[in-house]
């Protein structure tokens, strides 16, 4: 017989046996199918969403030819390079004028000869909603033009073509609760317009901004500036030109190069797409060129596809065991005909190859096929329409080839033990008996012990490289000793009740199926316990490093405009009737010594100064700053320095909020309700302490001896009459020694307060004093429609105030992702955990049949199923938990040797390097996990017992 012919022999006999088997087949299929379809799903979606380069200059021109933008440098010659981006002046060029001696630029004279232009100018603006006010960027464009198409797209109405007429973008529709057909007005000239149209921009499907013809806003905004005072005139941005060149010719380097002599700068598309030679470029000298490093990304995809097709490997050889294990009398069959070994193991490797390659059309079809289903849901979250569904064909067939290859290696094992087996094994159902291996727990050992040690070294080291190897071999020589740990299961059931005692038991004797299974749930879970504690590790040092303008969960509303007053009560009311605001308000005030510098700023020397004098020493003094800082920083940790960082003597030298409206002194008037309110200091001590007129000092650093040194210089300006004939003469200085209640050393953080004094005191020490600001404890943060309705009845008001909540932490995606996590680990637990409980069914029969026979009840079957599949699952995601800490720590050491690098270089530098782990998706998978795969593996498991037909 022929190769060629054994192996179409082994084909039709694979393809026979896929057919008569079509759940296991099914499994597989699945199993190799899943990885192929999000691998190609993700190589659309990454192909899609990158935009092309003539997608990205459609998003600047639309259908024009070119973009020509005025520098505002004059008329002097520039130097550019084609992309239009990249712009500078010649090196020979005189010295730029200043700005209010540079003359205007005829920008429409550099256009070719034939061309037809727009113009494009963007305003900030604030104008009205259903909810409110809200403020948002109008854009004066005639969007109508066909040669916006592409860049702006109609979805609902009309383009406005008069000058009372505006469209506005999706996003900002939905987000100010407006349609087609309401009106808008714009704030300050109180222009009203028509919303006639909802816009899209496909590049940008998340921008919230309004168009309206040239001409509609800016001109006549800045007319009723011209005949009111009273109203600001237009910040209107840099004019833009759209410009379409001569049928047929276009913008060519030669018109960039023109306009370039004038002082303007030009993108042009067919200059872009076809650049023009080094030698024609004249600021190409100036450019150095730069190569990019990819061998670190390299070597990162590679590790990321190897991981994948072992995970694939594991997943899908046990069910290929399955099969060989159902087939063993017909894979006798073959070589009681005079079959060889070779060619048993060719039937096995046939199946594999058979069932591969169904799984990698399968996983292709169904990865293009969902990525076209839900390619909006997908524009939406990135924020940008696709051009097209890219495909690239080679990395489409690789990737199928990767889903045939790997069904090869999956059924590899399992051929290579059907290969063993003797006829008379196979043909009589008995199973041999086969040591296992001694030398590989040895070898997995050393690997795991080396692979863990390379991995720490990389860290500490910072060498990124040797942390991935070393992580690779970790988790490798832990699979190696996985069937060792499998084996010592079995001896933990000893004094368990009979189910568990058997599951135990047979994962124990049957090490073939049960390791290669929960080393694929290792692997998955190690994955994602890395990701996650890197992921919760980086969170936690962003929520350290983060500056609060305010205390959490609170909001301000204060005043605006100190030189005029603000209607402080109306501003409160509109706060508390939209605001989520849960609780009374606490009232904060100004201090100032002499002349308000909020209002006499614009001479130097012009107005007073108050503040604490600091003690210096110990306690005082921060040891990271100033002489010997850097010494210190040598020699002290991650953790100490952290320590002296959240010292109070450091905590205002790292940075100082003055959010409250106060100046650095950080002195504010207040009373019991602000200590509770925002300072979340509920001590009767303190608010008494208020009650009779000493000041609550919360950073511990400026006292010494329970008292503190208030400094005020009394300067009065010329121009504050009133107080000036109150004050005549020099300035004087005043330094007051004061009692106080000092705080915890906690409270030297709170934002935007050092010291809260007490009013009677502020006017005894002859200080003036304002009401500023009200604090409001929020439950929640505001909406868009809250904020919008409060911004509205604030302008009513005068708009002489403003609000400000709290800036949280931003999470980003972190949640998502560690969610996304545990769902992918879980999915694969469970997978694994199912094709074992098939493999110990197909296996355990007799034991099953010998079990009712000596009167087990029909639950058994049920509750064995249960206890084989949570064996699988738990033991898989302890060890997983394990292997995934490893490079997770690892990469932390290596961050935290970066820091400690900017911190020793700047000892005021944060080296906070925390390792935090993800315990919600440990637990998630550790408990939620595997119980659920026992609770579903009982539950579709049979009580009844199949009749055993007698052999012969």
């Amino acid at each position: 017989m022929s190769l060629f012919s054994g192996w179409r022999a082994a084909f039709r006999i694979a393809r026979r046996d896929a057919v008569r088997a079509k759940g296991r087949s099914a499994l597989v299929v699945a199993m190799i199918a899943l990885p192929v379809l999000g691998v190609t799903a993700a190589d659309l979606t990454y192909r899609s969403a990158l935009p092309t380069v003539a997608e990205d200059l459609t998003a600047d021109l639309g259908a024009a030819d070119a973009l020509f933008i005025d520098q505002g440098m004059g008329p002097v010659r520039l130097e550019q390079m084609p992309d239009g981006v990249l712009w500078g002046t010649p090196e020979d060029a005189p010295d730029t004028l200043p700005e209010d001696e540079r003359k205007p630029v005829d920008v429409p004279a550099t256009f070719p000869k034939g061309s037809r232009f727009l113009t494009e100018q963007s305003l900030p603006a604030s104008v009205t909603t259903r909810h409110g006010i809200t403020d948002t960027q109008i854009t004066e464009l005639a969007v109508a033009d066909p040669l916006l198409r592409g860049r702006v797209e109609l979805t609902e109405g009309a383009y406005p073509k008069a000058k009372d007429e505006i469209a506005a973008t999706e996003a900002f529709l939905k987000a100010a609760g407006l349609s087609v057909g309401d009106r808008v007005t714009v704030r300050g000239p109180e222009q009203a317009y028509t919303l006639t149209g909802a816009l899209e921009l496909p590049a940008d499907l998340k921008s919230e901004s309004l168009f309206a013809v040239p001409g509609a806003v800016i001109a006549p905004w800045q007319k009723a500036a011209d005949g009111d005072k009273e109203i600001l005139p237009p910040q209107a941005g840099d004019r833009k030109w759209l410009v379409q060149g001569p049928s047929g010719a276009g913008v060519t380097w030669s018109d960039v190069l023109a306009a370039n002599e004038k002082g303007v700068v030009v993108r042009a598309r067919q200059v872009v797409l076809d650049p023009p030679p080094d030698s024609e470029v004249p600021m190409a000298a100036q450019m150095g060129g730069w190569e990019t490093n990819d061998a670190e990304m390299t070597a990162a995809a590679l590790t990321v596809a190897a991981m994948a097709v072992l995970e694939i490997v594991l997943l899908a050889g046990p069910a290929f065991a399955v099969g060989a294990r159902r087939s063993r009398r017909q894979l006798g069959l073959v070589g009681s005909c005079g079959g060889t070994r070779g060619q048993v193991r060719a039937v096995v490797l046939a199946g594999g190859a058979v069932l591969g390659g169904v799984g990698a059309v399968v996983g292709v079809g169904a990865g293009f096929g969902l990525t076209a289903l839900f390619r909006p849901m997908i524009e939406d979250f990135t924020g940008r329409r696709f051009g097209e569904l890219t495909i690239h064909p080679w990395e489409i067939l690789a990737i199928a080839v990767l889903g045939l290859v790997t069904g090869v290696l999956a059924a590899l094992a399992p051929a290579i033990v059907a290969g063993r087996q003797s006829v008379l094994e196979s043909l009589t159902g008995r199973r041999g008996s086969r040591r296992s291996s001694r030398v590989l727990p040895v070898v997995g050992s050393l690997v795991l012990a080396g692979g863990v040690a390379l991995a720490v070294y990389g860290g500490v080291s910072g060498n990124i490289n040797l942390v991935a190897g070393g992580s690779v071999l970790a988790e490798l020589g832990l699979l190696c000793c996985i069937p060792v740990i499998v084996g010592f299961l079995g001896r933990l059931g000893r004094r368990l009740p009979l189910t568990p005692r058997i599951a135990l038991r047979d994962a124990a004797r049957n090490r073939g199926r049960t390791a290669p299974a929960v080393a694929a749930v290792m692997a998955a879970v190690a994955g994602s316990v890395a990701i996650a504690t890197y992921t919760s590790s980086s969170a936690a040092e962003q929520a350290y490093d983060h500056q609060p303008n305010l205390t959490a969960g609170t909001a301000a509303v204060m005043a605006f405009d100190t030189s005029q007053k603000a209607d402080l009560p109306r501003a409160r009311a509109a706060v508390e009737q939209n605001y989520p605001v849960n609780g009374g308000r606490a009232d904060v005030g100004r201090v100032w010594a002499g002349s308000d510098c909020s209002v006499y700023y614009e001479e130097e020397n012009d107005c007073g100064t108050i503040g604490l004098v600091k003690p210096t020493g110990e306690g005082h003094s921060c040891p990271l700053k100033g002489k010997g800082a850097k010494e210190l920083a040598l020699r002290i940790s991650a953790d100490e320095h952290k320590r002296l960082m959240n010292s109070p003597a450091c905590v205002d030298e790292r940075w100082t909020s003055v959010s409250l409206g106060n100046d650095d002194s950080k002195i504010v008037i207040g009373d019991a309700g602000l200590l509770t309110s925002y300072v979340k200091l509920d001590d009767p001590a303190a608010a008494k302490a208020l009650a009779a007129g000493t000041p609550v000092l919360l950073n511990p650093a400026y006292a010494e001896n329970g008292e503190v040194t208030l400094k005020a210089v009394h300067t009065y300006s010329e121009r504050d009459k009133e107080n000036r004939a109150l004050h005549p003469g020099k300035a004087r200085t005043t330094t007051d020694r004061l009692k106080v209640y000092v705080a915890p050393d906690r409270y030297a953080a709170t934002p935007g307060i050092r010291m809260i004094l007490p009013q009677r005191t502020a006017e005894e020490l002859g200080l003036h004093t304002e009401e500023h600001a009200s604090i409001y404890t929020l439950s929640r943060e505001p909406n868009d429609a809250e904020q919008q309705a409060a911004d509205a009845a604030i302008e009513q008001a005068g708009n002489r105030a403003y609000v400000m909540t709290a800036n949280g932490t931003q999470q980003g995606d972190d949640e998502a992702i560690l969610l996304i996590l545990a769902l992918f680990a879980g999915v694969v637990t469970l997978g694994a955990a199912a094709i074992t409980t098939g493999l110990s069914k197909a296996d355990a029969e007799a034991d099953l049949t010998t079990l009712s026979a000596v009167g087990a009840p029909p639950g058994v079957r049920r509750s064995l199923s249960g206890f084989q599949c949570l064996v699988v699952a738990l033991t898989g995601v302890l060890l997983g938990t394990l292997a995934g800490i490893v490079p997770a720590v690892a990469v932390r050491l290596t961050d935290l040797r970066a820091a400690l690098a900017d911190m020793r270089a700047d000892p005021m530098e944060s080296a906070y390097t925390p390792i935090v782990m993800p315990w919600e998706t440990i637990a998630l998978l550790a408990l939620v996990v595997p119980v659920l795969a026992g609770l579903l593996a009982a539950a579709l498991t049979s009580s009844r017992q199949k009749l055993a037909r007698r052999a012969g």
